[in-house]
């Protein structure tokens, strides 16, 4: 294309306006603050929707509109808020006054006409707004491709008895979905199991109501398990990632991060330290938080160890084992959140202990950054599994939390031979994700087709 045609498509854009709606968790938010930037970049108009709960900071993209939407929600953390309840409540409270919200702005911005809503498929509420406003809805894909074609695949599960499983930590192969393990299936926490169950099938098929689906993956990664997808939806896909190439976190991190730790970081030796993060949702037992510090501590490697406020179930306040400071004087630092992307890029890391949110497992192959994997619950589990045993970039711990496993984990991560071959394959995975962001590479294509998609809608 040249400079003056690439002038009059960008003219074609101006005053063209996208309205994102991510769902209020902070690894859905980020993602599609991401996505924003690069569609701001491309001379879209920007509204970013949101709710009390979970508000991102505006200041941070003065650039975007932001349009906050009462939401009928308790104020508390996200770690303290229960997935049914959560989406259920959301389902229930935020339709009329996003449709509200929405036709405001068609009456009001005659002059910049809303072309598309993308939203990340867990609102419902979100296509009956669109049909009834006549605007066409995308969905952005805040998981892997691997993660939603188990999703997908969750009504054959049933139907074959893998789930509800007698053994939920059965490492018995699904036939029908390689690589996968029955303890591998995402199945997400709660009490009312067939409730969840039936909200992944709702939340699938209409999915496939949308315009299309992007994607925060990129073709290197996930080529066959598009492939899959494609075949059951016969909808657009766009792999456009790894998102995160495009804006750091700090900016849509709804937790205050702690610098200093880079500080820490420069005094270490190159590739010794592992560092240790479990997201921003996670909690575990006290006892599971025992187990880490020992593993940690006699694993004798340094390590930055990120223990956020709400970590473990019920306490606000987290105590470490007697012993532990003083076994791990100088050799460990802990902090209550940390810039999680300049982390994995500092020289000195060399490792990443995971919960293998989709987020943090991008960051870390695009860092070239091995990891060890310990998943808690829904897409993390596959992930996880892909990690270890497709690309073959990590170690999964298969017994949750003990410390002698822990340890073990470690020193083969950062020691023996086995990571050393991990770390020169996931060098190669840091590479292709680099080209592919490159003109010419896949994600860029992807994206110019993307756009030329959105104009048609």
């Amino acid at each position: 294309m040249t400079i003056a045609e690439e002038r009059k498509v960008q003219q074609e854009k101006k005053g063209r306006r996208i309205v994102l709606f991510p769902s209020p968790l902070q690894g859905h938010i980020t993602p599609m603050l991401q996505l924003a930037t690069l569609l701001l970049s491309k001379g879209f108009s920007i509204t970013i929707v949101h709710t009390r709960f979970n508000s991102p900071n505006p200041s941070n993209y003065p650039e975007f509109n932001f349009e906050p939407i009462s939401d009928g929600l308790p104020n508390q953390k996200a770690s303290d808020v229960e997935f049914m309840a959560l989406f259920s409540g959301l389902n229930v409270s935020f339709e009329a006054p996003f449709r509200d919200m929405l036709d405001l702005m068609l009456l009001k911005n005659t002059e910049e006409p809303i072309v598309c809503i993308v939203e990340d498929g867990l609102m419902q509420f979100v296509q009956r707004v669109a049909d009834h406003l006549k605007l066409p809805r995308m969905i952005l894909e805040t998981n892997s491709v691997a993660s939603l074609v188990a999703y997908t695949s969750i009504p054959l599960l049933r139907q074959k008895g893998y789930i509800p499983s007698q053994d939920p930590m059965s490492k018995t192969p699904i036939t029908e979905l390689p690589p996968l393990r029955i303890k591998d299936i995402p199945v997400i926490k709660g009490d009312n199991q067939e409730s969840l169950y039936e909200l992944v099938v709702q939340v699938t098929k209409q999915r496939n109501t949308s315009s299309g689906f992007i994607w925060n993956s990129f073709d290197y990664l996930e080529r066959t398990e598009l492939s899959k997808i494609q075949q059951c939806c016969q909808l657009p896909n766009f792999l456009i990632g790894p998102l995160n190439k495009y804006s750091l976190e700090s900016s849509t991190s709804l937790i205050a991060q702690d610098h200093s730790c880079m500080i820490w970081l420069e005094k270490q030796a190159p590739k010794s330290v592992i560092y240790v993060s479990f997201g921003s949702l996670a909690s575990m037992k006290n006892t599971e938080l025992m187990e880490i510090a020992w593993g940690l501590a006699n694993s004798m490697h340094p390590f930055l160890w990120v223990i956020r406020p709400g970590s473990v179930h019920g306490s606000g306040w987290v105590e470490l084992p007697n012993g532990f400071e003083e076994k791990t004087w100088e050799r460990g630092l802990v902090v209550k959140w940390a810039p999680q992307q300049e982390v994995l890029a500092h020289p000195s890391v060399g490792g990443f202990w995971t919960h293998n949110g989709w987020n943090s497992t991008l960051e870390s192959l695009c860092e070239g950054v091995p990891m060890l994997c310990s998943p808690l619950f829904g897409d993390q589990k596959v992930n996880a599994r892909f990690v270890s045993h497709v690309w073959r970039v990590g170690v999964q711990l298969e017994n949750g939390f003990d410390r002698g496993e822990i340890e073990g984990g470690i020193k083969i991560l950062m020691d023996e031979k086995e990571g050393e071959e991990m770390r020169e394959r996931i060098k190669i995975v840091k590479e292709n994700a680099e080209i592919c962001l490159r003109k010419g590479g896949s994600s860029h294509e992807s994206m110019n087709r993307l756009e030329d998609h959105i104009m048609s809608l």
